[in-house]
């Protein structure tokens, strides 16, 4: 059971990471997962974070509708489902230091794709081939943001509609996440997700999601590829050394 200070604290870190994946797309999911993962149970952490970007994506998704790209949605959906499908099958859970790994290597390793393998949104089977990625990494490290901006970094289209596409993409993977951890969350009497801890959550990834829209108008797209870029490498930095920590202590 979290404390009052913890919970205030949780509000406050979900209404920053919302206006920072308000502003960029991503980036403030990974901070929040992060947090999340150190102080909750692996399949709580990411039931909790499901309920909580689903909510800040969603909003996110809806508010910039009029630039959502929906084929490209539909491909990264039918991507996404074959992976979700086969992590039912499995029925795997992710060890914490395994998770933060993952989660900060993940920008590195989109980073690391060869130009001749180019990646875009925009083309068919890659829309497919990222939904499928995209869905494992999410249900392995919590997020999957970095390894999705791979595939719109080099596509021609604005940063509204990056934001919005992306946000209804990971509105989807994040359902799924939600669908996968919720039964193994109740079905396991060590572990839950208080009411009140999801309530609050939700309204502070609508409120963040609501105060990024302003000033995303104002920024130029050079200025969003740019910052984006900054903010998810540094994020990844520090939870790879959380990782590398937990791995080296087991």
């Amino acid at each position: 059971m979290l404390t009052l200070p913890l919970m205030v604290g949780l509000g406050l870190t979900v209404l920053v990471t919302s206006f920072l994946s308000g502003l960029f797309g991503m980036a403030g999911g990974m901070v929040l997962m992060g947090l999340l993962l150190i102080l909750l149970p692996v399949p709580s952490a990411m039931l909790l974070h499901g309920v909580t970007q689903f909510a800040s994506n969603g909003w996110r998704a809806w508010l910039w509708r009029r630039h959502v790209v929906w084929p490209i949605i539909l491909r990264f959906a039918l991507g996404g489902s074959v992976a979700g499908l086969l992590f039912a099958l499995v029925g795997a859970v992710p060890d914490r230091a395994v998770s933060l790994l993952i989660l900060g290597l993940t920008p590195f390793l989109a980073l690391a794709i060869p130009a001749r393998w180019a990646l875009n949104a925009q083309k068919p089977l890659h829309g497919v081939l990222g939904g499928f990625l995209c869905m494992g990494i999410q249900l392995v490290a919590g997020i999957s943001g970095p390894l999705l901006d791979a595939f719109f970094i080099r596509s021609a289209m604005t940063r509204q509609s990056v934001v919005a596409t992306k946000a209804a993409i990971q509105s989807v993977g994040h359902l799924v996440k939600i669908a996968y951890f919720a039964p193994l969350v109740a079905g396991s009497a060590d572990e839950t997700v208080e009411w009140t801890v999801i309530l609050l959550s939700i309204a502070m990834a609508l409120l963040g999601t609501n105060l990024s829209r302003r000033v995303l108008d104002r920024m130029s797209d050079a200025q969003f590829r740019l910052w984006s870029r900054y903010l998810v490498m540094g994020t990844a930095g520090v939870y790879l050394g959380q990782g590398l920590f937990l791995l080296a202590a087991h």
